[in-house]
């Protein structure tokens, strides 16, 4: 039995896990946050394209128990007027309807499911080296420890240390925006129950919807030069100048950026170039590790997601690990880099349907055969 060695616990590397285990794999999460709460105050939405991958693995039921689900859409211009609204994804199907959730519980239920299901989760376990062989593949972490395997799964993130090896001088590069979040209970934005707002500023892309119990979640992504670190921990300090900034349009965002009193989230969006190698003999890049997308149009946890049931079903449905990862990386490079191409568009213009700059766009009618885990990926 293959012996898999998953380098990060979170949204791509446990449901990497739970794919694996699915197909007959003996798999190990190695984690390097204490717990399963690393990124709780963020908060992201699952498209229905994720929502399908998770009821590959059997997970729905453990997501649907956290969050909200969004059956509609409606986009605002910079005056408040709505100019189009219609459904939000496969609203009508419960179960892959878009879900809208924080990261951390997101994280935290999915650690759960894999333990209930007998997958080790090791916690504090911070990688600082890979050394393959010609026989196997080894994990060496900080505290000394050490894990050895057939083949190891970089899902350690955007900075991902596994990515170090494999394209060392590879980093993430700025995708022109700031990206603020925040959460109020003292906002009373108009929308219906179950809608996402999106509101297309003069200077800002805006959106946001209210939970069952009345908390407005909220984002904006601004233009404007990258943060430093020391500004990145200052997010509250933002909360007043984007506030002012939002004020020179008409609609709701402003007012529900003031309405928020708890910090204020900021990150810098980024993305890992196009054409960056994702594997070596023994390791392979998966989720952001491999294509961090700017957030621009929120699919960078759904486009994980997929990762793990393709990457299963690849090394599935082959004879050899390297003629599965083969398969595996044609089949994800054509999709996840479209969407680095689309997503970085949106951002770099903040606004409008983004261009793929010349990368093809897949056939998204092949996308429900890639993931149907009882359809072969290879004829």
């Amino acid at each position: 039995m293959l012996r898999i060695l998953v380098i990060g616990g979170g949204i791509g590397g446990t449901a990497a896990a739970l794919a694996l285990r699915k197909a007959g794999f003996d798999v190990v999460v190695h984690e390097a946050h204490p717990d399963s709460a690393e990124d709780l105050g963020a908060f992201l939405t699952l498209a229905s394209n994720g929502m399908r991958a998770l009821a590959q693995i059997d997970a729905t039921d453990a997501v649907t128990a956290i969050g909200f689900p969004l059956r509609s859409l409606r986009l605002l211009d910079a005056t408040g007027t709505e100019v189009a609204s219609g459904p939000l994804g496969e609203a009508d199907d419960p179960s892959l309807r878009f879900r809208c959730l924080r990261r951390g519980d997101l994280n935290s239920a999915l650690q759960k499911e894999a333990s209930r299901r007998g997958i080790e989760v090791r916690h504090g376990a911070r990688l600082v080296s890979v050394e393959e062989g010609p026989d196997a593949v080894t994990a060496r972490f900080a505290d000394g420890g050490h894990a050895t395997g057939d083949l190891l799964i970089g899902a350690d993130g955007l900075n991902s240390t596994v990515r170090r090896t494999i394209a060392p001088g590879i980093a993430p590069v700025y995708a022109a925006q700031r990206v603020f979040y925040g959460y109020t209970r003292d906002a009373r934005p108009p929308g219906e129950p179950e809608q996402i707002t999106m509101v297309r500023g003069s200077r800002a892309a805006f959106g946001y919807t209210v939970s069952p119990d009345g908390e407005t979640y909220w984002f904006a992504r601004v233009a404007d030069e990258p943060l430093s670190a020391e500004e990145l921990e200052r997010g509250a300090a933002l909360r007043e100048p984007l506030v002012s900034l939002l004020r020179e349009d008409t609609g709701p965002a402003a007012d529900i950026v003031a309405a928020t009193s708890d910090d204020v989230l900021v990150t810098n969006a980024t993305e890992i170039p196009t054409g960056t190698p994702w594997r070596s003999a023994r390791t392979l890049l998966i989720g952001d590790a491999a294509h961090a997308a700017s957030p621009a149009t929120g699919q960078g946890a759904s486009m994980a997601l997929e990762d793990a049931v393709v990457l299963a079903k690849s090394l599935r449905d082959t004879p050899d690990t390297a003629t599965g990862l083969s398969l595996y990386e044609a089949l994800r490079r054509p999709r996840v880099e479209h969407n680095i191409a689309v997503s970085g568009s949106i951002s770099r213009g903040n606004g409008g349907g983004g261009s793929s700059g010349g990368v093809p766009r897949p056939r998204e009618e092949d996308l429900g055969r890639l993931l149907d885990w009882n359809t072969a990926v290879v004829a």
